[in-house]
């Protein structure tokens, strides 16, 4: 049965997925390949040293990675897995019950899924992304408005913009000729700071529709560390596995 972690190593995350064996008894073995990390453990070394030993190896493990490998494995929604919320990764537990549709709850840092009885692979899988991706627009939704609420004294102009929550694979957001105002519902994976940053980013096009260095400077001078934000954006948007 495998397992899947995650340590971070300076301004990466690395993902890896655990194999447990009952006739590893020592060693621990980690490789890199298209697939992803794999860490080759036994079936008795705790969840703590694994990641021990894969911060160690990090600069390795960087070294013999690209930018797919890095890329989150896809869900199986299974329990064990995680699903990041607010830059922290959340334990999957997944039951099965005598229910028509599935449904999640968050409890205790740990996302709760219900799943009909009978559901085959294909079926669990969209039934708990639905579910899920439906419990991070909520999330979003009563969020990001009060973000844009913060910052407006800063950035806003004219009247205060209506927030929607879209899902726009390729964008963090966007900001409409009428100020109107799109987030992507998987901003909800990241941390505080960088969901911060891509408020002001869309608050500050309020003001100014292009990228021009007086966009930038107006950015800088409400988050003096935008830019240092937006590296670890564009990062993180590449782990998403949603």
């Amino acid at each position: 049965m495998s397992e899947l972690g995650a340590v971070r190593f300076g301004e990466s995350t690395i993902e890896y997925e655990v194999q447990r064996s009952q006739r590893r008894k020592k060693t621990v073995q980690i490789t890199v390949d298209g697939g992803g990390v794999q860490v080759a453990s036994p079936v008795s070394t705790p969840e703590d040293e694994l990641q021990r030993i894969v911060r160690k190896r990090a600069a390795w493990i960087l070294r013999q990675s690209n930018a797919e490998t890095l890329t989150a494995a896809p869900k199986r929604f299974v329990s064990g897995e995680t699903l990041p919320y607010l830059g922290r990764n959340a334990r999957m537990s997944v039951e099965h019950a005598d229910v028509r549709s599935a449904s999640v709850r968050f409890d205790h840092w740990r996302f709760r899924f219900t799943i009909p009885d009978g559901w085959s692979d294909e079926e669990r899988y969209a039934g708990a992304r639905r579910a899920v991706v439906g419990w991070y627009r909520e999330r979003a939704a009563a969020r990001l408005p009060m973000s844009v609420a913060r910052w407006w004294p800063r950035l806003g102009t004219g009247e205060r913009p209506r927030v929607l929550v879209r899902d726009q694979r390729l964008r963090w957001g966007s900001c409409a000729p009428d100020g109107t105002l799109r987030f992507n519902w998987r901003a909800m994976m990241l941390e505080p700071a960088l969901i911060e940053y891509i408020v002001v980013h869309e608050l500050a096009h309020l003001s100014i529709k292009n990228h021009s260095p007086d966009y930038w400077a107006l950015v800088v001078n409400a988050m003096p560390d935008a830019q240092r934000r937006r590296g670890r954006l564009r990062e993180a948007g590449r782990l998403l596995p949603l």
